[in-house]
């Protein structure tokens, strides 16, 4: 029992199994409060990311581009990111914008640091010292590297060095929590409501930094006369601030936010805790950490979930025992799911991710050891995942349907939908899949796509 490892052996790249960095970079920026991410390339770069997030999440996003054409990819886009830190300024007064590069920007070789000094000059000479001390981050994102998950760790850095700032006279006092790419709404609700749970208050005793659940998820109400617009909610500017002072800082996907909390634990000696809890260990893992760091009792109520969990788990195990799975998506999804699939009886026979790390690697390992599995681990794209669960048989596959949903009709098995983006369905982005209660939730629908499509009519009654 073991692992394999399987890498792409083309050049070509097909059913590709991850999105360019910059996805990830405004993703982070959209949970932020008043924020506008400004995508420093060209017009497509920021229309297929509005496209996407659009379908996604069913809500309009304010992204802004330099809208880059033939002259910029000769002398550069110095003059595009000027003009357009100025007129975002102008027009939308936001308290923070982050400069996205792109892969055109940083082929060029666009000395963004320099052009944000120089649009900050603008803004000064325009409308005052004061708007030009706005905080502008530059965010390097060349897209013909690693994928949107290395856009938003990225991100996650730059964020916390441009603005955490140490307060010697002040004892650490709260917790940060980085939510990563791809914890949805729903997710980052149901992390609020654990931390609750303890007694802890949002703002005093935790942030959760590039907090998306109330931005991309809001209520359809009259229209407000303020203009310009921004969505309630999002971390503001001074909680980035004051991550500094923190007890500790939970990232969640270590992939995506590991660098961020890293970042904190090596400047500031903020302690830094990694893992997505989905599932009982990871969940039980998350919720004991808490409780250390915060010297608070685990609530009766969170055990009386867990306990709800293992109860669904005993009650339906019969239907998911030894059943093979294929698991795909960013790493950190990749690992937590895997581990929840063991946890429940099925063997995950083949996962695939195309963001490798050695994490991920030794992650992978613990799991086929602990479980005694044999796991095939692809760093490629989905057409050799395709090949691989139609050569072993697989029961089930779990992952985005982007690339998931044809390969399962062409074996007759169902598709778990999970990961981003989702938008062949709708309110995955409510619906959470971590802690205890999400992970009820995220068993129930594995449970009964099984009954669809893997057990007869007669034995669906038993």
């Amino acid at each position: 029992m073991g692992i394999t490892y399987v890498e792409k052996q083309r050049a070509v790249t097909i059913n590709p199994n991850k999105i360019c960095q910059p996805i990830g970079a405004m993703w982070a920026t959209l949970g932020v409060h008043r924020a506008i991410p400004f995508v420093q390339g060209s017009q497509g770069c920021c229309t297929y990311v509005r496209y996407t997030f659009n379908r996604h999440f069913r809500e309009p996003v304010s992204i802004a581009v330099a809208s880059f054409h033939e002259d910029a990819a000769v002398y550069g886009g110095m003059k595009n990111l000027v003009e357009g830190i100025r007129n975002l300024v102008a027009r939308y007064d936001p308290d923070l914008i982050s400069v996205v590069t792109t892969c055109s920007s940083e082929t060029i070789g666009d000395d963004i640091e320099a052009f944000i000094r120089a649009a900050r000059k603008k803004i000064a000479k325009e409308f005052g010292e004061e708007k030009a001390k706005l905080p502008i981050i530059p965010v390097h994102c060349p897209s013909y590297q690693a994928s949107h998950v290395k856009g938003y760790d990225n991100a996650s850095k730059a964020f916390l060095e441009y603005l955490a700032k140490k307060d010697e006279e002040k004892e650490p006092h709260k917790i940060n929590i980085i939510p990563g790419f791809g914890v949805n709404p729903g997710d980052i609700l149901e992390i609020k409501r654990i931390l609750d749970m303890f007694g802890l208050k949002e703002g005093e005793d935790y942030s959760i930094l590039f907090d998306i659940s109330e931005t991309l998820y809001q209520p359809l109400r009259e229209p407000i006369k303020e203009i310009p617009y921004y969505p309630k909610g999002g971390t503001k500017v001074e909680e980035f601030v004051d991550a500094a002072n923190a007890k500790a800082t939970f990232a969640l996907c270590k992939h995506a936010g590991g660098a961020g909390a890293l970042y904190l634990q090596r400047k500031y000696k903020v302690p830094a805790y990694y893992g997505l809890p989905i599932g009982i260990k990871n969940t039980d893992d998350f919720i004991i950490n808490i409780a250390k760091v915060t010297g608070l009792d685990i609530p009766d109520k969170l055990l009386d979930e867990r306990g709800k969990l293992i109860d669904a788990i005993v009650d339906t195990v019969h239907y998911t025992m030894d059943k093979k799975v294929g698991i795909f998506g960013d790493p950190d999804f990749v690992i937590a799911v895997s581990r929840f699939c063991c946890e429940i009886g099925m063997k995950p026979v083949v996962v695939n991710t195309q963001t490798p790390s050695n994490t991920y690697k030794k992650a992978m390992e613990e799991i086929a050891n602990e479980y005694n599995v044999d796991i095939e681990v692809q760093f490629s794209d989905l057409w050799d995942f395709e090949k691989s669960v139609k050569k072993i048989g697989v029961d089930l596959l779990i992952g985005h349907p982007r690339g998931g949903v044809k390969i399962a009709e062409d074996l007759g098995i169902g598709l778990v939908r999970m990961g981003f983006p989702i938008y062949d369905r709708v309110g995955y982005f409510r619906w959470p899949i971590v802690g205890y209660m999400g992970s009820l939730r995220f068993f129930d629908e594995i449970v009964n796509t099984i009954l669809d499509t893997q057990v007869p009519w007669d034995q669906k009654q038993q």
